[in-house]
C-alpha cells in the first residue's frame, strides 16, 4: 500500500491533492484541524470539505492533530512508517496581517511544524518525496523595489527590466527587505526544507507560490483576495482595497495546476530544490481588473471602499517566472487561465450561496 500524507488537508490545496492522489490509487492520509476557523473566524472554516472528502474518497484517512504536536504527528510516521511514499505540507498560518496577532502560533505552526514533520520524514519514511508550500512573501518587500510604472488598471515592471517579460525568478534575494512575521515564519521552514535535501539527502521540493486560488478557496479577508473578493461580489458585502489604488497585481494559479506540479516532481523529484510557481504572464490580475472581470462575466458589482493605508509586507507587482520548473519539467502546462478562474470561482459561489 502507498500512502500520501497531507496536512492542511482540508483547505484548497490539501482537498485538491487529496482527490488527485487518490484518483492516481495512493491512499490518503489528511492532517487537518481547522485552524483557519480560528485564524479567520467560522466563515472560513474547512470543516466542509472535510465532510466532501469523507464522502468521496473511499480512501480517506482523516487526523484531527496539530501539527505542532511532535507525539500525536509521530503516531502516524510510526502506524504508516515506509509505505509513506509522499508528504505534501500545505498547513500554515497564512496571513502577514494575522500573524501579528499572535507571532508564537504563527512561527510555530509554520516553522516548528515543518520541522516536525521534516525530522519524522527522515525517521520513519527517508525515501519519501516532500513537497512544501513556501510562499512568495519569503521575498518580503523586494518585489517593491522594482522600477513599476503606472497604468490605468494596474502596476507593471518597466519594460527594461529583466523580470518584465516573464516573472520574478528565484535569484531574487529574501535578505534585506521588510518580510512581516508571517513572511519571516515561512523564510524558516522554507530553508529547512532546503536543509533537509541538502544536507541530510530528503527527496524534497519548495514551491514558492503566488496566490494559490480554486473554487474550494474558504477566501476570508486576510487572507485569500480571489476567493474572499467573488464572495463578496455575490453577498453584496463590503470590500475594502488596501493602498497602491487596487491596482497592485497577483498572478493566480488554479489549485489543480499546482497539484499536477506536485505530480511531475514526485515521479522525477530533485533534493532541496526551490522553484517560483503561480500563475506567470499566463495568468495574472489587478484588484481593479479582477473587479472588472466579475462584472463582465456574472453582472455583479463589487461594494468598494478604500483605504490608503497598505498593508505590511504587500507586494505592489508580483508574477511568478516559472520557467525554471517548466524546464525541470517540461510536460507541464497551465490549464486555467484568470478568466476560467473566475468563471469557475463565481459559479461555485453562486451555486453555495
Amino acid at each position: 500500500m502507498s500512502y500520501v500524507i497531507i496536512t492542511g488537508s482540508n483547505g484548497l490545496i490539501g482537498s485538491e491533492a487529496a482527490r488527485f492522489f487518490s484518483e492516481k490509487g495512493f491512499s490518503i492520509i489528511g492532517i487537518d484541524n481547522d485552524m483557519r476557523s480560528y485564524f479567520f473566524g467560522k466563515e472560513a472554516s474547512t470543516l466542509g470539505n472535510r465532510e466532501k472528502l469523507l464522502k468521496e474518497l473511499n480512501d480517506y484517512q482523516h487526523f484531527d492533530f496539530d501539527i505542532r504536536h511532535l507525539d500525536k504527528l509521530k503516531e502516524i510516521f510510526l502506524k504508516f512508517n515506509e509505505e509513506i511514499k509522499l508528504v505534501i505540507h500545505t498547513a500554515a498560518q497564512p496571513s502577514h496581517d494575522w500573524a501579528v496577532r499572535e507571532p508564537l502560533t504563527d512561527f510555530t505552526i509554520n516553522a516548528n511544524g515543518t520541522l516536525n514533520l521534516l525530522e519524522l520524514t527522515r525517521e520513519y519514511c527517508p525515501e519519501a518525496v516532500f513537497i512544501f508550500t513556501s510562499t512568495n512573501k519569503v521575498y518580503g518587500d523586494l518585489p517593491n523595489l522594482l522600477p513599476l510604472v503606472e497604468k490605468d488598471e494596474r502596476w507593471e515592471v518597466d519594460p527594461s527590466h529583466s523580470f518584465a517579460q516573464y516573472g520574478i525568478d528565484e535569484s531574487m534575494s529574501i535578505d534585506k527587505s521588510k518580510h512581516s512575521l508571517f513572511g519571516a515564519s515561512k523564510v524558516a521552514a522554507d530553508i529547512l526544507v532546503q536543509e533537509y535535501g541538502r544536507y541530510f539527502g530528503l527527496k524534497t521540493g519548495i514551491f514558492r507560490g503566488g496566490c494559490l486560488t480554486g473554487p474550494a478557496h474558504c477566501g476570508a479577508e486576510l487572507h485569500g483576495f480571489l476567493a474572499y473578493l467573488i464572495k463578496c461580489a455575490i453577498t453584496k458585502k463590503p470590500y475594502t482595497i488596501f493602498g497602491y489604488k487596487g491596482k497592485q497585481v497577483r498572478d493566480n494559479i488554479h489549485s489543480n495546476d499546482l497539484i499536477k506540479a506536485f505530480w511531475y516532481f514526485f515521479q522525477a523529484p530533485r533534493c532541496g530544490e526551490v522553484y517560483n510557481m503561480g500563475g506567470s504572464r499566463y495568468s495574472n490580475v489587478s484588484i481593479l481588473e479582477a473587479i472588472r472581470l466579475i462584472k463582465e462575466i456574472s453582472g455583479h458589482e463589487v461594494n468598494l471602499s478604500f483605504s490608503d493605508q497598505a498593508r505590511i509586507g504587500d507586494h505592489i507587482w508580483y508574477i511568478s517566472d516559472v520557467r525554471k520548473f517548466q524546464n525541470h519539467y517540461p510536460e507541464w502546462k497551465y490549464n486555467y487561465n484568470i478568466t476560467r478562474i473566475i468563471e469557475e470561482m463565481l459559479k461555485a459561489a453562486e451555486e453555495s450561496s
